[in-house]
């Protein structure tokens, strides 16, 4: 797994549970894209996260340079 900052973390309920919990990553710790990831959570709260094979990023659009 491989993001930027922008790009949204998605992390899919398990078990039928519908949880499904979206974050932007605002931080990224590893210069090559790979977890650790600091996000902001849509609640408003932030943690680091090293996400399991339930989760997957969205890019962000970029804009064109």
């Amino acid at each position: 797994m491989r993001a930027t900052v922008g790009d949204r973390l998605v992390v899919e309920g398990t078990y039928g549970s519908g949880n499904r919990k979206e974050a932007t990553i605002v931080e990224v710790e590893n210069p090559d894209g790979t977890p650790p990831y600091r996000v902001r959570w849509d609640d408003g709260h932030e943690s680091i996260v090293f996400p399991g094979p339930d989760a997957h990023v969205v890019r962000r659009e970029r804009q064109p340079a």
